[in-house]
């Protein structure tokens, strides 16, 4: 271990060349990773949030996010909620709009979505236990009200970044005066704490269809199991519909089939990412051997002298290897330290960004199990200079 921090501290420059490209591929493996294992921990927050007992409805085949259900020409509406009420595995649904309208507030004006809910006292109960529809101020659209809206904690932030509504404020809506009565939590989730909500039948009119749906929120019985539920609610739409089955105008899923999709494009999003940081590991690890072998070269007459005093094969052997793997793991540790600084740079600025769901998380295995394919990466890199280094003859390398 001596001789191979001597070696490495005797050619300080060159080292450090070395070790920048194992540097460089650690750093960006591991900001990678923990952004990715932090916006996994997001979105695992997130499906808490919506809760794990929930399914949601959507017009359109299987495979149709709820976000993109307004988008199909397929249309859910009063009746399908009725069967789906019907289910025994159902506690409560409720039917929802999504709609694109012009909005004015402080003589700024925007194209924006709203969404239109009913207003019953079993709806409220129903939004109570979903946390970004949970109001932290003032109070949920009550029945009848027909000029009042609920707001997320950043909707203000569509008319201009300082702008913060409060409870009293009047926002235009297509030429309609509404009110803010109610201020829902922060989640973190830009689309859900910039949103409005209107009583169901105003966003009919605004839209101008009555009776349709662009997503029906199911709510599962204490007991029952979402997936199982879920299947059930399929065949009685498909009865209720006339189609067969994986002929389906509408898509049932669960929450957590939500969560898995977006998790599922995040783990190839991250495999590509991760692949593309490998790369610069294997340059590094090429960076290397190329200085392993010129140390090698540049020792030929010491590695003599230690054979003509009793050094065997074996130590020779070890002593390139572990100044290889010393090389890696020192490059390692300094790429560990910058991919968490950079990591953390990221969530700040989303943070300022109104992304509180992307958060960096650096896991103690993660670390250890990059250092430790850092010094491997070494080794490996290293060995073939330590093996023609190892074999040569005291004679040849005293001539040297």
């Amino acid at each position: 271990m001596r001789f191979a921090v001597d070696g490495i501290l005797h050619r300080k420059f060159r080292s450090w060349l070395t070790m920048l490209g194992i540097f460089v591929g650690i750093m960006a493996v591991v900001s990678l990773i923990s952004l990715g294992q932090g916006l996994q921990r997001g979105i695992d927050e997130q499906f808490e949030k919506v809760g794990g007992d929930r399914i949601l409805i959507t017009p359109g085949g299987e495979g149709v996010t709820a976000g993109a259900g307004v988008f199909s020409s397929a249309k859910i509406g009063e009746k399908d909620l009725d069967v789906v009420l019907k289910n025994k595995g159902v506690d409560s649904a409720i039917g929802m709009t999504r709609d694109g309208v012009l909005m004015e507030y402080g003589g700024v004006r925007v194209s924006a979505m709203i969404f239109g809910i009913p207003t019953d006292p079993e709806t409220t109960a129903f939004l109570d236990e979903i946390s970004f529809m949970r109001v932290s101020e003032g109070r949920y659209l009550r029945a009848g009200e027909r000029h009042s809206i609920l707001i997320g904690v950043s909707t203000g932030e569509l008319f201009g970044t300082e702008v913060e509504l409060k409870i009293g404020d009047k926002i235009q809506i297509e030429e309609n005066s509404f009110k803010v009565v109610g201020i829902t939590e922060k989640s973190g989730n830009p689309m859900h704490d910039m949103k409005v909500v209107v009583p169901l039948e105003v966003a009919e009119e605004l839209s101008g269809k009555s009776g349709v749906f662009d997503t029906i929120s199911v709510k599962v019985k204490k007991g029952f199991i979402p997936g199982d539920v879920a299947e059930s609610l399929k065949q009685d739409l498909r009865k209720s519909r006339g189609v067969k089955g994986g002929e389906e105008d509408f898509s049932v899923e669960t929450a957590e089939d939500l969560i898995s999709t977006f998790k599922n494009i995040l783990a190839i999003v991250q495999l590509v990412l991760t692949g593309i940081a490998a790369i610069s590991l294997a340059v590094g690890g090429i960076g290397i051997m190329t200085t392993m072998y010129t140390s090698v070269l540049e020792r030929t007459r010491q590695i003599g002298v230690m054979k003509a005093v009793g050094a065997q094969n074996s130590d020779i052997l070890l002593i390139f290897l572990f100044e290889a793997g010393l090389l890696g793991l020192v490059g390692g540790i300094v790429g560990v330290v910058f991919g968490m600084a950079v990591s953390v740079g990221v969530e700040k600025i989303a943070f300022a960004s109104g992304l509180d769901i992307l958060k960096a998380y650096t896991s103690p295995d993660l670390i250890v199990g990059v250092l430790l394919f850092s010094f491997i990466v070494g080794c490996a890199s290293g060995f073939f200079p330590a093996m023609q280094a190892a074999k040569m003859k005291p004679i040849d390398a005293l001539k040297y």
